[in-house]
């Protein structure tokens, strides 16, 4: 075990290239950066925070890593037959639904026209559904479980960008690497999570964030990958960041938070599970609406043991969580009993790749094991006294 300490000043400019779909740009890395072994932090300074209205309003999304060929389908035998050793989960918690509503400009960012005919399973075969979260006037998004995700903004260098995120913690939410630093390269900063954002609303405020964690792996660009994918698809796509109080208090307390899992809960011995994935791809309502997808994931062998999925959902929507078990369970009767790893609404992973051809209709994450997700959290967690990571 090592620590190393940087301190970066705005005069330190760093060229960065996101796995060849971002063009060079300078990036001012404007905090401190600490190494402790398997993970790596950073800490933007608060003169870095500041966002306006026209920064929300022109965030584009993050480009979402995509790999050169596709992952091999269960019937082409693509599936892996590793081990996911013992599952483990941490629960969640409802909160108490208060909300403290402010207002955000919606996205005007338009995303480029595609021009493929709509189809709900793709060139793989893999069947899914794509849709709205917010299906009534009711807003569904305000109330849990749903409201524990949000839309993730986020500067690199003078540019805005968006992904998604969740809270995993009181204060503290969980979204892809990609979304905090380039792969091997500089760190991005200023990141402002919304959750449960509805087109111009966020009913539970905008919360700063404070510190974000990484794998070391990720950060200075040694971490597996597939072949032909670096920094694509890798096994540690995975970040979590910590959020600034608000007069003491943190979002979870209102919105809830939801579980987390790893090696393999809620994954049958086939190495299958239903995925359910929330997020805000900016190619579906401008970004500015959660939308859910729900589909059969498989732990891929050729995909470096990523999980695979179904769906359209597309840039912006990198960083929001792959849940098992979503929803609120019913009261039950007549002998009716729950599964097993049924415990709801836990997160096993978080979007981290997809495909630059429509086509596919599949999309990718680094799934939680016990040497990322435990270990991030208790990195961020550890020694922290306020209710941030607090039951």
């Amino acid at each position: 075990m090592y620590t190393r300490i940087v301190k970066v000043s705005l005069a330190f400019l760093m060229a960065v290239i996101l796995v060849g779909l971002l063009p060079m740009v300078a990036v001012a890395q404007d905090g401190r950066e600490v190494t402790k072994g398997q993970v790596t932090s950073f800490t933007p300074s608060k003169a870095s925070q500041v966002w306006t209205a026209a920064d929300f309003a022109n965030a584009r999304p993050m480009p979402m890593p995509s790999p050169s060929e596709p992952a091999l389908s269960p019937e082409e035998g693509g599936v892996s037959l590793e081990s996911l050793g013992t599952p483990g989960f941490e629960p969640g918690s409802r909160g108490n639904g208060r909300m403290s509503p402010v207002k955000i400009p919606p996205s005007n960012y338009v995303e480029d026209d595609l021009d493929v005919a709509p189809q709900e399973f793709g060139l793989r075969n893999h069947v899914y559904t794509t849709a709205r979260v917010d299906v009534t006037t009711g807003i569904p998004s305000r109330y849990y479980p749903f409201r524990a995700a949000g839309k993730l903004y986020f500067k690199i260098g003078s540019g805005n960008y968006v992904c998604s995120a969740s809270l995993i913690k009181r204060g503290v939410i969980v979204t892809a690497a990609h979304c905090v630093t380039a792969f091997g390269g500089a760190w991005y900063n200023s990141w402002r999570f919304v959750p449960a954002k509805y087109d111009g609303s966020a009913p539970y405020g905008t919360w700063t964030g404070a510190q974000a964690w990484v794998m070391t792996a990720y950060k200075n660009g040694t971490d597996s990958c597939a072949p032909g994918a670096r920094g694509v698809v890798c096994r540690n796509d995975v970040a979590v960041i910590r959020l600034t109080a608000q007069s003491g208090r943190y979002p979870g307390t209102s919105t809830g938070w939801y579980g987390y899992g790893w090696d393999g809960y809620g994954y049958n011995g086939s190495n299958l599970a239903l995925i359910n994935q929330l997020g805000y791809p900016v190619s579906h309502d401008g970004g500015n609406r959660m939308q859910r997808t729900d589909s059969e994931g498989f732990i891929s062998g050729s995909m470096v043991s990523n999980t695979v999925w179904g769906g359209r959902q597309t840039g912006g929507s990198s960083g929001g969580p792959e849940l098992v078990n979503l929803g609120i369970y019913p009261t039950l009767s007549g002998g009716v009993t729950l599964g097993s790893e049924a415990s709801p609404n836990i997160v096993v992973g978080v979007t981290s790749w997809g495909y630059t051809d429509q086509r596919q209709k599949q999309q990718g994450a680094s799934r939680f094991v016990a040497s990322n997700i435990p270990v991030l959290v208790s990195a961020v967690c550890s020694g922290y006294t306020t209710t941030a990571c607090r039951p």
